[in-house]
């Protein structure tokens, strides 16, 4: 695994972009020079994150989301194990 994170993640494990390891390593992400941490999937080259809309949910049980662009910074929270 590299030093930087994925450049698209979700935390969904039904998703194409699912990635255990750099989940279990701790991804960081910083929208517009925020701090988020109730990001559900984000995309750096892109510039979106998705984030839960309230308790809504889909008729499959999944959270409802919203995809709100902007600049997007990720980072891993732990350093790489050895």
């Amino acid at each position: 695994m590299s030093d930087t994170p994925p450049d698209h993640l979700a935390i969904n494990p039904a998703s194409p972009f699912h990635d255990a390891q750099a989940l279990e390593r701790g991804v960081g992400v910083r929208f517009n020079d925020v701090e988020r941490d109730n990001v559900e999937e984000y995309s750096v080259s892109e510039g979106w994150i998705r984030v839960q809309a309230g308790k809504a949910r889909d008729r499959r049980g999944n959270p409802m989301t919203i995809k709100v662009k902007g600049k997007v910074e990720v980072y891993f929270l732990e350093q790489k194990p050895e």
